[in-house]
């Protein structure tokens, strides 16, 4: 759940940044998926320090 809503997150800020760069349409969804998966993955971490914690 935590990697997924990161992820959006991600989307959203990557989206927003490249938007206010003035950045094309390419530009915009190329930063989008970029800032998701960097985002997926610290949310992946933290997911497993989580689940490690409470085991």
């Amino acid at each position: 759940m935590i990697v997924l809503v990161l992820a959006l997150l991600g989307a959203v800020v990557g989206g927003t940044l490249a938007k206010k760069r003035k950045g094309g349409r390419l530009d915009i969804l190329q930063y989008a998926v970029i800032y998701a998966m960097i985002f997926a993955v610290v949310g992946l971490f933290i997911t497993i320090i989580v689940h490690r914690m409470a085991v």
